[in-house]
């Protein structure tokens, strides 16, 4: 009798050329239809891809939480009787001068800190593109296609809106364009919802196919005072930190200071400093004898989601606004474009194109799946806010006014988008919890979910 596989789907007569393309997709799947091969969105994928998926959103899930405590914490302390002490704090410089170091707190937590988040994004887009499901295209389009329609939307709806009102904030116009996957999960979270696999799948390919979109906008567009030599210098420390992975160089008293001397050349080069980590997750090999992504990512990633992220949070989101016009605020341009293309530019943007997909291709939903749980997916989406804060802060500098404008739009649309994604994935829960019921499903204990094993071949 032939070995039982995993995950697989039962052989087919006059297989067509694509079918090996296809049947590995995790988002755009295969199913025998009449004797024809039609596409299936949103199906579940692989089991080792789906722990995987679990066990990083579990993270990410914990590192929302703190990241919305550490909002709330800022905005309550940054509207309290002792606000002074707030902005002492955000404001107040240290690092060494010799070095051009001497930075405020805020300056330390967007360019220091986050690097780390954006390090974890450079290997989670490498695994992504080697071993996971950007590397099949097939199983990319959909997610990818999402993503860019779902940041050009947005930044389309700012643009609108701040060209017809004047244009003064129209440098502002990639603000709305990043979804925060960890601020996503934490509403769910809050909510309780058992979103399935699938949709989990997607949201965290999209988020981080949104993340490489706004890492370029950063670099192309929010970096100043440009010095080729540093940048150089930064890349050949860069390339030196690859070559020591590739071959399987793992001290952290090696590569830690590697890292941070090319963080700090890419700071002096006046590419956003960010940037540096994008670049040392991405030569951090994922296959081979010294694959060290996955164990660098699952070491850095709790630092990233349950500190880095939230310290920067804390000195972001606290924008006052006891004692001045929460009316002005409102009606400036910049705040109005923010929250419409977080609620609206988003939804228009990966609804639209994932409805457009299934049109043209004809590929149709999973069969527990229906668009209202796409539409609330789209919700998800506008949930932007580390990546959209950081984008405020380099386009209008931070503590200025329209930066503040920039943190009432963020906070206002991100709270709308979770609101009204609640309320649609609220009304699904009980299928998503008939859907988690089959997919953790194990009637032969072998410790593979019975969804996930292939049937015999005849």
């Amino acid at each position: 009798m032939a070995k039982r596989h995993k995950n697989s789907l039962p052989p087919m007569k006059d297989e067509q050329p694509s079918f090996e393309e296809f049947k590995e997709a995790a988002h755009v799947a295969p199913v025998a239809v009449a004797g024809r091969l039609t596409r299936r969105l949103f199906t579940r994928g692989t089991w080792p891809e789906a722990q995987r998926v679990k066990e990083l959103l579990r993270t990410e899930t914990i590192g929302g939480l703190i990241l919305l405590a550490a909002a709330v914490a800022a905005i309550v302390w940054a509207n309290s009787p002792w606000r002074d002490g707030y902005e002492a704090l955000r404001d107040a410089h240290i690092g060494p001068d010799f070095l051009g170091l001497n930075m405020s707190v805020a300056h330390w937590a967007a360019d220091g800190l986050l690097a780390v988040f954006f390090l974890v994004v450079g290997l989670e887009l490498k695994h992504e593109f080697v071993a996971g499901d950007l590397r099949n295209p097939a199983a990319a389009a959909v997610p990818v296609i999402a993503a860019v329609c779902g940041v050009a939307m947005p930044a389309l709806v700012y643009v609108a809106i701040n060209a017809s009102m004047g244009g003064a904030g129209l440098k502002g116009w990639a603000i709305p364009a990043a979804t925060d996957i960890a601020f996503a999960l934490a509403v769910l979270a809050v909510i309780g919802s058992h979103l399935p696999t699938a949709l989990r799948s997607f949201l965290l390919t999209l988020a981080v196919v949104d993340d490489l979109i706004a890492i370029t906008i950063i670099a192309i567009f929010y970096s100043k005072g440009f010095s080729l030599g540093w940048l150089l210098a930064s890349l050949a420390v860069i390339v030196v930190f690859g070559v020591l992975t590739q071959r399987g160089i793992k001290h952290w008293a090696i590569l830690a200071p590697l890292a941070i001397v090319a963080w700090v050349f890419m700071y002096k080069s006046g590419v956003h400093a960010t940037i540096a980590g994008v670049l040392l997750g991405l030569v951090v090999p994922v296959k081979g004898k010294h694959a060290l992504a996955h164990r660098i990512e699952h070491r850095l990633r709790p630092y990233s989601a349950g500190f880095a992220v939230p310290v920067f949070a804390f000195f972001s989101a606290g924008v006052t606004v006891v004692g001045t016009s929460i009316t002005e605020t409102l009606a400036d341009a910049v705040t109005l474009g923010v929250i419409a293309g977080l609620v609206l530019g988003k939804v228009v943007g990966i609804f639209g194109s994932t409805f457009l997909v299934s049109k043209f291709t004809k590929a149709k939903l999973d069969e527990n799946l229906s668009w209202a749980d796409v539409f609330g997916l789209s919700l998800l989406g506008g949930i932007g806010f580390t990546v959209s804060l950081l984008i405020g802060e380099l386009a209008f500098g931070t503590g200025s006014v329209k930066d503040d404008h920039v943190k009432v739009g963020v906070l206002l649309g991100s709270l709308l988008s979770a609101l009204l994604a609640s309320i649609v994935l609220g009304r699904r829960n009980r299928i998503y919890r008939r859907i988690e019921e089959e997919e953790t499903r194990d009637a032969d204990r072998d410790g593979v979910p019975d969804v996930y094993q292939r049937p015999e071949p005849a």
